[in-house]
């Protein structure tokens, strides 16, 4: 009975192989929890703060255009950068300076009557630092745990944002409630410190590439390499279809007004991210999957589904359980995804891969709001919902059928590792060599 129980429970729960192998995971992983939880409290507290101050929904909306345009500038940049430089002095320093912007927005919520500009400075300086920092943080990975154990890697990372997903929010609210805006700020500059200390003592993860300084238009090698890879362009399609189609945020006050439910709407907000929680806490059936492709259009397809199903759920609680189920699909497409990337991507362009990641992360759910909110407009917000949902299940059958090298793509075959190292690794064996085996990082020195 007992190993009866074992097993149920070594299928279901997370592998955290990971964590006992690479004490450097095991930092670069609590650092970016700790870093994530601290920023909820900053994402919750601009808006509110910039609403206060002006009472205008048109002010609070406008945070995201001043976000938009850094991301999409420095997330290239920031692809070249991780490419060239030392992955965790880039992710180190712009944690320092993600630090300092917390601390001014503190000392000017601080103020006896605060300005409104600082809130757009440090939300347009933010995305612009986080875009060059997300790409060096997820290329670490490969070079931080053994190449067997990315899959698990990446599965604990998820669970990391479906935590901070769930938790963070609450959190926040509750805190600026009861102790004020300043008190949120201040929160979120203790949590860099602490994930400052923790990541400076990772060690350092240098280019493998000659030292240059980084040119942009290094970028167009990564996409050009990712576009002759029908699988990996399968992988990108796949997420958008997931996030423009099918990710209905911008209608969640709409639908809870709806379903006379206006205290519901954090439910609807979290929903999602609950979802992925105990799709996370429960996944670790996901290590013994290989056909990571066909996983990706799976979930993809379920995502779809369960959004279609929300659209014509008859009250609120069922349309609740449809976006948790769509939220735990989504977190298993994340997962396979993550895992695709990081195995078959060369080291040496995945830093740029990891800016393309990005990019299509961050446009899927602004293009998704402003579809949904059109759609809305003109039809509804069922049929916003519903349509959506169709069409991202539609796509995901039109992807297994025109590319087929996503829906036939196993981990076992390591046919892109062998391509790559001729393509880009052919001076030096030993270089290849730990490119098979990331746990070796530096080579060894020449006697």
């Amino acid at each position: 009975m007992t190993s009866g129980t074992d097993r149920l429970r070594s299928r279901l729960l997370p592998n955290t192989a990971p964590w006992r192998s690479s004490r450097d995971f095991r930092l670069t992983w609590t650092s970016g929890t700790v870093t994530l939880l601290g920023s909820v409290f900053t994402m919750t507290a601009i808006p509110l703060q910039i609403a206060h101050l002006t009472g205008s929904p048109l002010a609070v909306g406008a945070v995201g255009a001043v976000e938009l345009a850094p991301t999409v500038l420095f997330g290239l940049y920031g692809g070249v950068l991780a490419d060239r430089a030392d992955r965790r002095t880039v992710a180190l320093v712009t944690e320092v300076a993600l630090a300092a912007l917390s601390a001014l927005l503190l000392a000017n919520a601080l103020l006896g009557t605060p300005a409104v500009w600082p809130l757009y400075l440090a939300a347009g300086l933010a995305a612009a630092i986080q875009g060059l920092q997300q790409p060096s943080v997820e290329a670490m990975i490969p070079r931080l745990v053994p190449h067997d154990q990315l899959v698990a890697a990446g599965a604990l990372l998820s669970l990391r944002w479906s935590i901070g997903g769930v938790a963070g929010p609450a959190a926040a609210g509750l805190l600026i409630a009861t102790a004020g805006l300043p008190a949120a700020y201040l929160v979120d500059l203790a949590t860099f410190l602490l994930s400052i200390a923790l990541l400076a003592r990772v060690r350092p993860i240098p280019s493998e590439r000659d030292a240059e300084p980084p040119r942009l238009r290094e970028f167009t090698e990564g996409a050009r390499y990712a576009t002759r890879r029908p699988d990996l362009i399968g992988t990108y399609l796949a997420d958008l279809a997931a996030t423009v189609l099918a990710l209905p945020t911008a209608l969640f006050p709409f639908l809870a007004e709806e379903l006379d439910a206006v205290w519901a709407l954090g439910l609807l907000y979290s929903a999602s991210a609950a979802g992925s929680l105990i799709a996370a806490a429960t996944g670790g059936w996901t290590e013994r999957v290989h056909r990571h492709g066909r996983w990706v259009l799976l979930s993809t397809a379920l995502v779809g589904a369960a959004t279609a199903t929300a659209a014509v759920a008859p009250g609120l609680w069922a349309v609740v359980l449809c976006l948790i189920i769509a939220g735990g699909a989504h977190w298993i497409g994340d997962t396979f995804r993550s895992a695709i990337w990081n195995q078959s991507i060369p080291d040496e362009l995945r830093g740029r891969a990891a800016g393309l990641e990005m990019l299509i992360g961050s446009a899927g759910p602004a293009l998704g709001d402003l579809r949904a909110g059109g759609l809305a407009a003109r039809q509804g917000i069922r049929a916003a919902l519903g349509t959506g949902g169709l069409l991202c299940l539609g796509s995901s059958t039109v992807l297994s059928a025109t590319l087929p090298a996503l829906w036939r793509y196993d981990q076992r075959d390591h046919r892109h590792e062998q391509q790559l190292k001729h393509q880009h690794r052919p001076e030096h064996p030993q270089r290849r060599h730990q490119h098979e085996h990331p746990q070796h990082q530096t080579p060894e020195p020449t006697p």
